[in-house]
Formats: structure tokens, sequence, C-alpha cells
């Protein structure tokens, strides 16, 4: 007689994934309402910010070119113009807006990880944490970046115009293209970090990505090509090397993922079967088992 048949335990249900439309749509505007209540209070305080050091942050590189490239009274001069009234309201804006959206990305970040996690299995939300640590961190690396090449940029185009012609760049034009540039920079990092992510959840494999490696190094040049306000070799060379060198990562570390899946998946595999369920495997004697013993006489 056989015992009691044994089975694994169910593992409880997560009462948020079984919410109504109406509880979905309630919990997504509590998450909207927080990120936009932490985004209004990091933009304040970067509002503040502006006159106590992010602004100069801001004008450092302009200000650490040559003379005859910046306009100014003297050899110290460091003057961005302004054509209009409000010209310097909406500058300010815009930088806090940019820099509380950095500042508070972790915590919105969290907010919609937080939102579509109720939808993965169990082992996927456990990356929640990571996702956001990983995707902020490839940011700020992205921005630095770009704020490392803008003096060189900045050098090499403003140099083209020649040595007859008086250069003064208004702020709107020179913070406008600084920020592009360091959004352009942070953005582009995060690609290779939604690989991974759409590997975690089964979504692309690295047998996809392992044969398509060409065509994403090539993508990636011709992204950085087109996305790099400068529109320099050096510059696009700055954001693609790293690109290519974090797709490069991304596709290990989806070979990783896939064969610790795999190997999973294999273990898991007759789980599911009863005492008195026949097992899969093939129990058929092979043609070795057929040969005659080398020690036979």
């Amino acid at each position: 007689m056989s015992g009691p048949r044994l089975r694994r335990r169910r593992a409880p249900r997560d009462a948020e994934a079984t919410m109504s439309l109406v509880a979905h749509l309630t919990e997504l505007r509590n998450r909207i309402a927080k990120a936009l209540l932490a985004l209004l209070v990091a933009t304040a305080v970067s509002f503040w910010w502006y006159e106590h050091g992010l602004g100069d942050f801001i004008r450092a590189p302009y200000c650490g070119l040559d003379a005859e490239l910046r306009f100014g009274d003297d050899a110290d001069g460091c003057g961005l113009l302004i054509t209009d009234v409000f010209g310097g309201v909406f500058i300010r804006l815009k930088v806090a807006f940019l820099a509380g959206a950095v500042l508070s990305a972790p915590f919105w970040l969290y907010q919609i990880w937080a939102f579509i996690t109720p939808g993965l299995k169990r082992n996927e939300k456990r990356y929640g944490v990571g996702f956001v640590a990983v995707s902020s961190l490839l940011f700020a690396l992205g921005a630095f970046l770009a704020y490392v090449s803008l003096s060189a940029g900045l050098e090499l185009l403003l140099g083209l115009a020649g040595s007859d012609v008086i250069i003064a760049l208004t702020a709107q034009d020179y913070i406008g293209f600084v920020l592009s540039l360091l959004v352009a920079f942070g953005v582009s990092f995060e690609v290779p970090l939604f690989a991974i992510a759409l590997n975690l959840v089964g979504v692309l494999s690295h047998e996809v990505l392992a044969k398509s490696r060409r065509w994403i190094f090539f993508l990636t040049i011709v992204f950085a090509a087109f996305v790099t306000p400068t529109q320099d070799p050096f510059t696009m060379l700055l954001m693609a090397g790293p690109m290519i060198v974090l797709f490069e990562l991304a596709i290990q570390v989806a070979r990783v993922v896939d064969k610790r899946r795999a190997r999973r998946a294999a273990l898991e595999h007759f789980h599911d079967l009863g005492d008195d369920d026949a097992s899969p495997l093939d129990a058929r004697p092979s043609s070795l088992d057929d040969a005659p013993s080398p020690t036979a006489r």
C-alpha cells in the first residue's frame, strides 16, 4: 500500500494580482500622485539650488573655454545673453524641473515598478530594487560622461566659426543644448538595461540577442550619431562606446539567466508527478546494454 502522496504546497495567491479594473485604476492614480508629489518637491529644491551652485555647475563647461570663445569684457568674462523678459524664469524652471526629475528618479521609478509588479511572478518581483538602483546609476553615468565631453564638444563646434566672429551664446540656447545632451546620454545608457529586463521576464532570449549582436552594435552607432546634439565624432564615440560595452554585458547576463532558467525547468519537470504516475524518462535499454562485455570469455 503506497504511502500518502506528497505534493508541493501552492504558493499563496497574491491579492494584488486579482484586483478589479477599478482597483487597478485607483492604484495607478495613487502611484501617479505620489510620483508627481516627489517630483514637485525635488523641483522646488532644485529651483532654490540653482542660485546656490547648480547654475554655476551648468555654466562651468562654457566658462572654461578660451576667452575668444566666450562673451565677456575681459579674460574672465563668461556671459550668456537673455533676449526676452521671461527668459530667465523659463531657464531656471527648465533646469529645476530636469534636476528635480533626476533627484526624484529612484522614487518615481519605484512607483512604476510597484504598479506592474502584481502582474509578475514572485521571483520577478525581487528585481524591483535592483532595477531602480541600476537604472538610476546608469542615467547618472551617462549624464556624467556627457558633462565631461561638453567642453571638448563646445570648443570644437565654436572653434569652427573662425577667428573673425564674435561668439555670444544666449542662455536659452546654451542651457537647452546642455540639458538635451545630458538627457540624451542618460536615457541612452538605460537601453541595455531594458534588454536585460525583457530577458528576465522571458520576452527576449539570449539566443536572439546573440544572433543580433552585429546589428545591435551597428544600430547603436547610428543611434549615437543621430541623438548627440553636438554631431561631432568625439561625442558620438563617447556615447556609442560605453553603450556597446553595456549591450555586450546585457547579452552575457541574458546568457547566464537563460542557463539558470533551463536548469530550473529541468529540475522542476518532475515535481508535479504523482507517486503512481509513470516517469517520462525512456527506460528502454540502449544499444550499449546489448554489447558483449570485454571481460566475457
